[in-house]
């Protein structure tokens, strides 16, 4: 059996496990003890999560500058980029678009129950959405320290820094070339250390599931029952477009990266983190047949600007609250939450619980009470698990698109069964 394989059912099986136990202390236990059992089994997914953020940043900065400097020159850079970018607008406007129809034909929100609210969990993301300004937005994109970005993860921050230094390295060519070799070197170090982070998996996933379900309990299905199916057939949907053009795209070898990256996406389900992915992702894409380099550069793009899972979400949940308070909003206005949607919600992927943030912004812009968020935080998770694997696949299918597109699509690397 292939350790792919292996880990892929250990981890299918420690969601299971996390259910069942997560079940049982709902049910059995007094709201202290959930309480206290929610917060010590969470640790599990602490280590796993912060296991794989202490290899990011690394990561992110010596692919991606590699990347840069074989690619050779700013007009391939520029003709790679191009192509990425084109592909991130139009998921993000398809993505957005698909969540504004859906959300109107459905309309959730008028079956939200204003009982239920999380007031607690809102008054957090609530404080948060100052920080959503032009001002801040620009903080965000351009680093004044790469140093304090990577200590804060902050993705398109580095892929600011690393394009600009493998631009520069590109230009110096062979007096930069002991340069990207170290660092052709640190990120074949880092992937190896990939594969060791990935066996704490099982670990991080059974700890994420037990917490949210000893606390949540499945009762959280029978309130939102219909707001979680029609996001779900909404989230089908993307899949089905997504795949559609990947298909027309990759052709016969979309079900092999299908293959390849079910690992990732079990495990981004689960622990509702994109970032928990990363670097197992980059080493799936690779082995896959696309080249480090279109890898190393469109990767870390993707994570920053192409959302697709969150996106779908964000017209969603924006316009679900509205109809639970039952602010009625004009097909102008629908459209100019989804313009704004598309600008605020780019390069937020470090930020804890995007999202939901974005969302809380965008309803105090357009008059609808933020506070609202409430209303759908607590079945917020299990959204979260459906919009981070989509959010993994897009990524997926834009790294390898751009590779056929380049002519760089090579064929699969096999692995030796163990």
């Amino acid at each position: 059996m292939r350790k792919s394989n292996r880990l892929t059912i250990y981890i299918v099986i420690a969601m299971l496990a996390g259910v069942v136990l997560g079940y049982i202390v709902h049910t059995q236990s007094s709201p202290g003890f959930i309480q206290s059992f929610s917060t010590n089994i969470k640790l599990l997914t602490t280590v796993f999560l912060r296991l794989v953020q202490m290899i990011i940043a690394p990561l992110v900065f010596s692919t991606l500058v590699v990347g840069i400097a074989k690619l050779g020159d700013l007009k391939t850079v520029g003709r790679v980029g191009g192509k990425a970018m084109l592909w991130f607008i139009s998921a993000s406007l398809a993505s957005l678009l698909l969540g504004m129809v859906l959300v109107n034909f459905f309309k959730p929100g008028a079956g939200i129950d204003l009982g239920n609210a999380d007031i607690n969990g809102a008054k957090d993301l609530v404080g948060k959405t100052q920080e959503f300004n032009i001002q801040k937005f620009v903080e965000h994109v351009f680093p004044k320290s790469v140093i304090e970005s990577m200590a804060n993860n902050e993705i398109l921050q580095l892929v600011i820094f690393s394009i600009f230094f493998g631009v520069a390295t590109a230009a110096l060519g062979d007096k930069a070339k002991v340069v990207v070799k170290g660092l052709d070197a640190v990120a074949h170090v880092i992937l190896r250390m990939v594969g060791y982070v990935m066996n704490f998996a099982p670990l991080g996933v059974f700890g994420a599931l037990s917490a949210v379900i000893a606390t949540k309990g499945l009762e959280v299905f029978s309130f939102y029952g219909k707001y979680l199916v029609y996001f779900i057939m909404g989230i089908a949907l993307l899949w089905a477009l997504l795949l559609t053009v990947g298909f027309i795209v990759l052709g016969k070898r979309l079900p092999e990266l299908l293959k390849r990256i079910f690992p990732p996406l079990i495990i981004a389900f689960s622990t509702t983190s994109s970032e928990a992915v990363f670097p197992k992702l980059t080493d799936e894409l690779e082995k896959f047949g696309c080249k480090d380099k279109i890898v190393a550069f469109i990767l870390p793009l993707g994570y920053s600007f192409n959302l697709d899972g969150s996106m779908m979400y964000m017209t969603f949940a924006s316009i679900a609250i509205a109809q639970a308070y039952g602010i009625p909003l004009d097909f102008g206005t629908q459209i100019t939450m989804l313009l704004v949607l598309m600008l605020t919600s780019k390069g937020i992927a470090g930020v804890p619980r995007a999202s939901l943030v974005v969302v809380t912004a965008t309803c105090a812009m357009f008059h609808i009470p933020p506070e609202g968020i409430a209303l759908i935080l607590p079945i917020d998770h299990f959204c979260d698990m459906f919009r981070t694997a989509t959010n993994v696949l897009g990524n997926a299918l834009a790294t390898s698109v751009v590779s056929k597109w380049e002519g760089s699509l090579e064929p699969a690397v096999n692995e030796q069964a163990i």
